[in-house]
């Protein structure tokens, strides 16, 4: 059942914990504890949002689900970011399929709460755009990633994402559920894994996988979970220091590039 917060606990969420003061003061009385479970399902595909979900330890999977029912995974969000601030900034329905990816807390806020303090204040308008373009940029990378590299690469930067979120190196997935996540088919999954494991990068064993070499991991994926990575690390920044180095090019329409 849900119960009411105390502030130690509340800011283990680095989106939360980045809200201006007089925001985190109306949103903490109303924010709720929620414990998932693997495989529970947050919201279907064009369901309707009553709350966003701040992970502290659980990692949610956002799916996209295909017309015969086959879904694959787009994005995951973990103790950095949350599910729900698209339905706060915008509308209440949910695009896409949300499935708990690991287990563990969770913290919930009235979806109406949310859209207050985004129209009110413009240092959340800030934030939660900036997040929502950081989501949406791993989106982008992930139908690249995809589309492009092998399925030994792919699982090698989804563990890594995984291991970054978990906090731990003891995973609990199966190659069913990896072929699932990953739009690949079983005999692939089980291959890459047996030659991951054959490599020293990973062990297996009943279900649960363990990360060996992090080093030689990173190595032997592919550039999306570097990139994806640091448009992460850096979301929380103000939007000058973000905006250093990456703004070449881009000028208004009939403005000088020499300027």
């Amino acid at each position: 059942m849900p119960k009411a917060q105390t502030d130690h606990e509340v800011w283990t969420n680095q989106l939360l914990g980045a809200l201006e003061p007089a925001s985190r003061k109306r949103i903490d009385p109303h924010l709720e504890a929620v414990e998932f479970t693997l495989g529970e399902m947050v919201c279907d595909a064009g369901g309707l949002l009553k709350h966003a979900y701040f992970p502290q330890g659980s990692v949610l999977s956002l799916l996209t689900v295909l017309e015969n029912g086959a879904a694959i995974e787009t994005a995951n969000i973990g103790r950095e970011g949350a599910f729900g601030l698209f339905a706060a900034m915008y509308s209440r329905v949910s695009f896409n399929r949300c499935l708990v990816q690991l287990e563990g807390h969770a913290v919930r806020c009235p979806i109406q709460l949310l859209q207050y303090e985004f129209k009110k204040s413009e240092h959340v308008r800030d934030l939660f755009v900036s997040y929502s373009e950081t989501l949406l940029s791993q989106i982008q990378q992930t139908v690249a990633c995809n589309a492009m590299h092998t399925t030994e690469e792919r699982m090698c930067r989804w563990l890594l994402m995984m291991h970054d979120r978990a906090g731990k190196e003891a995973l609990p997935y199966t190659h069913e559920f990896l072929s699932h996540i990953l739009g690949a088919n079983r005999k692939s999954v089980t291959l890459a894994a047996q030659s991951m494991q054959n490599a020293g990068l990973i062990s297996y064993h009943r279900g649960r996988m363990q990360v060996l070499d992090r080093a030689g991991l990173e190595k032997a994926s592919c550039e999306c979970y570097a990139v994806v990575k640091q448009r992460f690390d850096a979301f929380l920044k103000p939007p000058a220091t973000a905006a250093q180095g990456h703004n070449r090019g881009r000028h208004k329409s009939g403005a000088d590039p020499t300027d």
